[in-house]
């Protein structure tokens, strides 16, 4: 995907976000996160916004921590998320193509501005996610080429990092397939009790794989950031438990 697609998309879903969080009020439950009600949500996207536009703005190359969100609650807080997000989005459509920063996962991308755009286009739309399902109703739907992309920075790149405790005492391999995103939407993960190694496409033997998860990319990509059911398992289940029980970031 280009960088003006994750802008569009970082732009569109932050303006949802901020939409259902009004509606929903700001001590609405958030479902896949019960400790979190929506004011946590808004503060911690918020903050997120903050610390990544500083990243591209100021070019720092090192890690920084994310600071806190604002003692605010209300309509305050969802202006101040709006805020947050206008800043966003407007520091990643100013920044030069080539501005260099810190950035922190493996997976492939041309650029640090491009992994910002995309990381915060994924962060927004999952939090969005949980912003409507806080307010209840109809969800917006997640475009299919954009859902395979979140899959893909997912699977090679948060879970590439030492950090990822989804692992196994002895070799296993995973299949994952969208299967509405075109025939390269299939990732093979190869979980050992190191950090799983994923890579693009059906790669060995595809009788190897002991289970494959399946179904509409939106849904799948809602499905491995444990916001949803995974819509097909085959093969062994314990499998698909495993990802539930140990995938979170």
């Amino acid at each position: 995907m280009e960088i003006t697609e994750y802008l569009r998309t970082l732009d569109r879903e932050g303006r949802l976000l901020a939409g259902a969080a009004e509606e929903a009020g700001t001590g609405a439950e958030v479902p896949a996160c019960p400790e979190w009600r929506v004011r946590d949500l808004l503060r911690h996207t918020g903050a997120v916004h903050r610390w990544a536009a500083a990243f591209v703005a100021e070019q720092h190359t090192a890690a920084r921590p994310v600071g806190d969100g604002p003692d605010l609650d209300g309509a305050e807080l969802v202006a101040w998320y709006r805020d947050s997000h206008r800043l966003l989005v407007d520091t990643l459509a100013d920044a030069p193509a080539d501005a260099r920063c810190w950035t922190f996962h493996p997976a492939p991308c041309p650029s640090p501005l491009v992994f910002w755009a995309r990381r915060q286009a994924h962060e927004t739309t999952v939090h969005r996610h949980d912003a409507e399902a806080a307010r209840g109703g109809t969800v917006s739907p997640i475009a299919p080429d954009f859902a395979v992309d979140g899959v893909d920075e997912l699977l090679r790149g948060f879970h590439a990092r030492p950090r990822s405790r989804v692992r196994t005492e002895e070799p296993r391999v995973l299949r994952i397939r969208a299967v509405d995103g075109g025939t390269d939407a299939v990732w093979t993960v190869r979980l050992s009790d190191q950090p799983p190694v994923t890579s693009r496409g059906e790669s060995g033997d595809p009788e190897d794989a002991e289970a494959e998860l399946a179904g509409p990319a939106g849904e799948l990509y809602l499905a491995l950031w444990n916001r949803g059911p995974v819509p097909s398992v085959t093969g062994d289940r314990s499998l698909a438990a495993l990802w539930r029980e140990r995938s979170g970031i």
